[in-house]
């Protein structure tokens, strides 16, 4: 194997890498409102909205399955660069049918038609996400590159955005601006390529043996963003706008966090992958426990403090007529951790032992439960009733999963250090009710003041408990 970074090391890369995608839209997107107004920006939404479905047709299930086929012969360079070819010629083949059908959808459709140029510039991100192969270099376990890449693209972009974004006329500015600084990478990623697969003569390609894995990593994909974006659509239509806007404000802080968790997920794929392929179970299962630890460890001491300050945040975030939402958010701050560990069981576990059909069998699963529930509690609750088909949601897709990998949650569960967590926990919830009920802050103030106590004491506990993810951490040692 060839020599790779720490995990902690690649999450904080990855980590790092997410958080940047948060930051910059919403250091440009102040200004550009102010310059486009509503009709400017809502049209470039549409048009990265539109083309993003394209983009899934393009890029199959190819995102996630490269990640594992090209991780598990990276120690084979001649393998690694046939594999390469192949699925990047996959997605060509899937680029070109994808602009064939996003341009009869933007010739015939008038609403399309009349924004042509718009839309044709946000298709650029097709081309860039199927040349990008961003698996590749995941596989390969180059974060930093990866990591340094993207947000110089993203600082650069930071800088044509205020030179080329004046007037209410330069829409389509805007729109090159932003797939640029979102993909332009990709440009990059492929010339560096040559490095990867370099001039092996790998004979013919076997484009076959990747199809039923591609196409079952689509669905995949297909199903979670239809089960993202179900709660959204069903208040819209069976209440009003109004509950979407609460909903909104909720789920706010659940996709931050969730995000964080997931990134250790994108992060262990490759590294997991490479041990199936070796049969070290042994590191497999110890990875995995360490992964269990972590979220463990870092989701529900985040579920806790943010359902206790919930109406402080929805406050500070979206401002008091949205405090309606504050219940909503608290329903839904359990699904990180249920998230968080489906995330290990799903990505981390099934995809790497190729079941990623289970995957698809308790997403699927998942969606119609919510749909149903969606359909009982929101004529009645609205947002909330969202929150809770959402809940219940996530918990059967962990429960499906878990069913299925019961014998190695078992054998896991005794290395997973509970008892630290409780002992951390207890005083710093103790101490986190004294400082919120014995002084009187503005929510802002309230906020840091019980973050900083909070998490203090609880970093402190496990630090003396000397739990085994942080004493790692603090002794600059590699996790496996």
């Amino acid at each position: 194997m060839k020599k790779c970074n720490s995990i902690v090391f690649n999450f904080m890369m990855n980590f790092f890498l997410t958080l940047s995608s948060i930051v910059f839209p919403l250091i440009t997107f102040p200004y550009v409102s102010r310059i486009l107004g509503p009709s400017g920006t809502g049209a470039v939404a549409m048009g990265i909205s539109l083309t993003s479905y394209f983009t899934m047709v393009a890029m199959l299930g190819i995102p996630t399955y490269g990640i594992r086929a090209c991780a598990m012969v990276r120690d084979n360079p001649e393998k690694l660069a046939s594999t390469v070819r192949e699925l990047l010629l996959i997605n060509l083949i899937m680029g070109l049918i994808a602009y064939i059908l996003f341009y009869i959808i933007i010739i015939f459709v008038p609403s399309f038609r009349s924004s042509f140029s718009l839309y044709s510039i946000c298709s650029i991100a097709i081309f860039l996400n199927v040349i990008g192969v961003n698996w590749v270099y995941q596989a390969l376990e180059d974060y930093s590159y990866i990591t340094s890449i993207s947000v110089l693209f993203k600082i650069i972009g930071l800088f044509l955005m205020f030179m080329f974004v004046k007037t209410k006329n330069d829409v389509n500015s805007y729109a090159l601006v932003t797939v640029f600084s979102s993909f332009g990478a990709g440009i990059f990623n492929f010339i560096r390529l040559r490095n990867v697969v370099g001039n092996y003569n790998v004979g013919d390609l076997n484009l076959k043996r990747h199809m039923f894995p591609i196409f079952t990593f689509f669905a995949m994909s297909i199903a979670t963003t239809i089960y993202t974006n179900l709660d959204n659509v069903m208040l819209g239509v069976i209440r009003n706008s109004t509950e979407v806007g609460y909903y909104n404000a909720a789920t706010k802080i659940k996709m931050v966090l969730s995000t964080l968790v997931s990134s250790l997920g994108q992060v262990l794929l490759p590294r997991l992958s490479y041990y199936v392929e070796q049969d070290n179970k042994e590191c497999f299962n110890r990875l995995i426990s360490k992964a269990f630890s972590f979220v463990l460890l870092f989701s529900i001491p985040c579920a806790i403090f943010f359902s206790y300050y919930a109406k402080e945040v929805i406050n500070i975030l979206s401002g008091p007529e949205y405090l309606s939402a504050s219940f909503t958010m608290v329903i839904l701050m359990p699904t990180i951790v249920l998230i968080g560990f489906s995330n290990i069981t799903g990505i981390q576990v099934l995809v790497p032992t190729g079941r990623e059909n289970i995957v698809l069998k308790s997403v699927s699963i998942g969606a119609i439960i919510d749909f149903v529930l969606n359909c009982i509690f929101i004529p009645y609750y609205g947002s909330n009733g969202a929150a809770i088909g959402t809940l219940v949601a996530e918990f059967s897709v962990l429960i499906i999963q878990f069913w299925y990998l019961r014998k190695l949650v078992l054998d896991i569960v005794p290395s997973i250090e509970f008892k630290n967590l409780l002992i951390s926990l207890l005083p710093a919830l103790i101490l986190l009710n004294y400082v919120k009920t014995s002084f009187s802050y503005t929510d802002f103030i309230g906020l840091i003041a019980g973050a900083l106590v909070f998490f203090g004491v609880y970093t402190l506990g496990l630090i003396i408990t000397k739990e085994e993810i942080i004493t790692s951490v603090l002794r600059k040692d590699k996790i496996i």
